[in-house]
């Protein structure tokens, strides 16, 4: 297997859809290899797939990039699992999770890698559950690390349950959807149970609510999908003034929750998101500078150089 360093391929912050997801991995004339759309479940049930990883052997590469869906893999075999900026994660039962907010890659190391990935969108998950947002589950919230190595029991329950959407796609039942549905929050609350250390939901407390407001306000103003127009919140002010608190009280609320101040927290998400627009966008260092809220580029590079130990041009040519 080709080396992770050769497959590093840079896109645009423009997120994946289904269609290029569908149009990239669709069986070669030489192969079976490749994944199909699933079949049609009639107008307005939304989006949902399911298959198993070996229908990806020998298809292409896959780029480090968002994707406008949900979707959660558990893959066997040594594999490699590059997400937002953290450090690739090397595993052998490795269990991920993928949402519109955070770009991956996801690379096997050996050819006979298995497992079983599902696809989804809001509007196929969302109707079993009215006025659930999926985007404030615990295992989808800003801050929860979305992949993780999974104890050989707990693989053989989590295959247990894609092997059950395998075999009902296919269908022609005519409550299929509801039945898939049913499936997929079983497998979420099954994956909810098995993430290390997960991020505790707000209770009532009136700092950990601000906190909350502020972690969930700070996440909204990301990613940034084009170079105008700049970002809107930038200081620790300009959320205080959102959430209509005082500056120096949600700095008190923020250290006493997270340990880390307000500047620092606002700093490091921009740092985040900087490693991201360098490796991901042609965007010149001066319009991510813009973008980003800093006054000059020289404060940008100082910044970055702080937080990343390099200066953006270097970091972009590693």
């Amino acid at each position: 297997m080709t080396d992770a360093s050769n497959y590093y391929l840079i896109s645009s912050m423009k997120p994946n859809t289904l269609a290029a997801f569908y149009e990239a991995l669709a069986p070669g004339s030489a192969s079976a290899a490749g994944v199909v759309p699933p079949p049609d479940m009639g107008p307005g049930v939304g989006h949902f797939n399911v298959f198993a990883l070996a229908e990806l052997r020998g298809t292409p590469p896959m780029a480090f990039n968002r994707r406008n869906y949900y979707k959660i893999t558990l893959c066997r075999g040594r594999s490699q699992v590059e997400c937002a900026d953290q450090a690739p994660h090397v595993g052998t039962n490795t269990l991920f999770l993928v949402t519109p907010r955070v770009p991956y890659r996801w690379l096997p190391l050996t050819e006979d890698f298995g497992g079983y990935s599902c696809l989804f969108d809001d509007a196929f998950l969302l109707p079993a559950r009215p006025g659930v947002v999926l985007a404030e589950l615990p295992i989808f919230r800003p801050g929860a690390y979305p992949v993780w190595e999974v104890a050989e029991a707990d693989c053989a329950a989590i295959e247990a349950i894609f092997e059950k959407m395998l075999r009902e796609l296919p269908s022609g039942y005519a409550y299929r959807p509801d039945l898939l549905r049913t499936y997929l929050w079983e497998l979420l609350h099954l994956v909810q149970k098995l993430q290390p250390a997960p991020t505790p939901l707000a209770t009532h407390r009136a700092a950990e609510r601000v906190a909350t407001q502020f972690a969930e306000l700070l996440e909204q103003q990301f990613p940034r999908l084009s170079p105008q127009p700049p970002l809107r919140l930038r200081t620790a002010a300009d959320y205080a003034d959102q959430l209509a608190v005082h500056v120096n009280h949600l700095n008190r609320v923020l250290k006493e929750t997270t340990g880390q101040t307000t500047t620092v927290l606002i700093g490091r998400r921009l740092a985040q998101e900087a490693k991201l627009l360098l490796r991901q966008t042609t965007w010149s260092v001066s319009e991510i500078a813009d973008n980003l809220g800093f006054a000059d580029v020289a404060h940008f590079c100082t910044f970055f150089k702080r937080n990343a130990g390099q200066t953006p041009g270097d970091f972009r040519r590693v």
